[in-house]
This record gives C-alpha cells, structure tokens and sequence, in this order.
C-alpha cells in the first residue's frame, strides 16, 4: 500500500496537470512528492515534480475515489455541510482505492459527476456497465417471473431509494430471482422476499443467468 500522504500528494498534482488547477507547493506537499519520485510516481523535469504515467494512474484513482466517496456520503449517508463531506471524503478515499470503489461506483449507478459538478474518472466497473447494458443485463422490471441472476448496478441517485435498496440487500453481486410481475414486482434476495413498485424496479439492473 501508498502511503496516504504520497497518495493525496499525487491527487494534488493529477489536479495540477488534467484539471489546470494549481500547482501544489507547500513544504509538506513537496515532500511527498520527492518520496513519490523514489518509487516511480513523479520525477524531476525543469525544477517541478511532474507525474509519471505509473503516477499518473494512481493520482487518478484517489480523485475517482474521493468523488465517489462524496457521493456516497451526500447520496446515501446524507452528510449535511461541504466542510464535513470533504473531511470525511479525505478520510474515506484511501480505503476505497482497495477494491471497493468500483463497488461502490456500482451501487450507486456509476455517476459521472460529483455532488460539485466536477467530473468522476471513469472505472472498469464503468466500461462493464455500458458494455452489459447492450448484452444481457437488463432491469428487473423486464425479468420473467422465476427469472434468476445477479444484482450488476443501480441507477437510481435517490437517497430514499438507495437506502431502501441496501436495507433489502440489493448490492451489487447480490443473488436475486424475480417471484412475480403484477400487481407488483415481487423477488427474493437470500431467505427474503420484498415487493417494490415499477420505477424502482426499473433501477435495479441484472444479471440474468
């Protein structure tokens, strides 16, 4: 694993380089970029640490993480002030560069923007998601009844809604067959079954088997 400091000195300079904001310069930030030089991440040109494309990846994946952790902070957690959301979302975006962003990406239906209106790198989980909507992932609402697959996303931003859903265990990856069609949308998650209305089976999309 990065170290922290290395990981958000390097989304300070991805920043500076594809975003034209500006150049990140205090003494600690410097710092880190000269550790980050050690291992390959940035290297010296003309007096200023410019990233390598090793850096380049990682500067990256620690902005896609910390927008995705706005998200899930203002979407689902209902984190109330900009203050607190950038706190917490400093906080939580290391722990999703370890394999959990893309499911979270995917939970919450693969946004492209943050809750700031500033662009959400794209994710494999992203590239999937557009290539199984032209193949064989489809809504719930437009499975048969005995119909049986995998929870692949959600598309809803409603916070209501991703609630609901996680309360039910509609994550990604979640095993999920559809009972009945009408007068509502009955399935099974686990032991459990649960009854929803069309738009939010319409926000489930599945991997039907």
């Amino acid at each position: 694993m990065t170290d922290p400091i290395i990981e958000e000195a390097l989304e300070d300079l991805y920043l500076c380089e594809s975003e034209h904001q500006s150049y990140p310069a205090d003494d600690a930030t410097g710092a880190a970029l000269k550790d980050a030089s050690s291992q390959g991440f940035t290297e010296l040109i003309d007096g200023r640490y410019k990233l390598t494309d090793s850096g380049m990846d990682l500067g990256r994946n620690v902005i896609r993480s910390h927008r995705l952790a706005e998200c899930l902070l203002h979407d689902v957690l209902r984190s109330t002030t900009d203050d607190q959301m950038e706190q917490d979302a400093c906080r939580f975006e290391h722990v999703l560069l370890n394999g959990l962003d893309d499911k979270i990406c995917s939970l919450l239906g693969h946004p492209k923007r943050c809750p700031h209106g500033k662009i959400i790198p794209e994710g494999k989980c992203c590239q999937r998601a557009r290539e199984d909507t032209i193949r064989e992932v489809r809504p719930l609402c437009d499975g048969a009844p005995g119909d049986e697959g995998s929870v692949a996303y959600l598309t809803t931003r409603d916070s209501r809604e991703v609630q609901k859903m996680m309360a039910m265990g509609i994550l990604p990856g979640a095993r999920i067959q559809l009972i009945r069609r009408f007068p509502s949308y009955v399935f099974q998650v686990g032991y459990s079954q649960f009854t929803v209305d069309r738009p939010l089976a319409e926000a489930i999309y599945v991997h039907w088997q």
